[in-house]
């Protein structure tokens, strides 16, 4: 299914659902953070996704990371609410859907990364690389936030 990311974009389409879904900032031994390349857009993103019945947050967050990368985590904190609502995705089934997303800090248990139906890619990626690579701003802020060892989530 195809995805067009709206930013800050008045002629956007109204958003018809709110879904609760997550992100996982997760770094290797060497700092660098684990990225896909989402198939739906060819952007650069943390691995996540939408909860399913049945499951915790956090459970989400090691599932969808898991699915889409290969790679078992932990999650071991909170790097922020991400809500703005000037942010909608616009799917190709006719959904277009408010952001609502939770990023989660996890730590790497095992695995080595692999693509998926959802990732076209999957690399550990430094820092001083990200300005190379095609991020949607809403997932940047993310990243960013997860390189910052703040004490408390963003909220906004």
């Amino acid at each position: 299914m195809a995805r067009i990311d709206h930013f800050n974009n008045p002629n956007a389409p109204k958003p018809n659902s709110i879904v609760v879904a997550v992100t996982a900032f997760v770094q290797d031994e060497q700092g660098r953070v684990l990225l896909i390349q989402r198939t739906d857009n060819g952007l650069w993103a943390l691995p996540g996704g939408a909860q399913d019945f049945g499951e915790y947050i956090s459970e989400t967050a090691m599932r969808e990371t898991r699915e889409e990368t290969g790679v078992e985590v932990e999650v071991t904190g909170v790097v922020g609410i991400y809500t703005n609502p000037s942010h909608v995705m616009e799917y190709s089934n006719g959904e277009v859907r408010q952001q609502f997303s939770i990023c989660f800090r996890g730590r790497y248990i095992a695995g080595k990364p692999r693509i998926s139906d959802e990732s076209s890619a999957v690399r550990w990626t430094r820092r001083d690389e990200l300005d190379g690579l095609p991020i949607h701003p809403s997932m940047r802020l993310r990243i960013d936030h997860g390189f910052e060892p703040f004490s408390a989530p963003y909220i906004g």
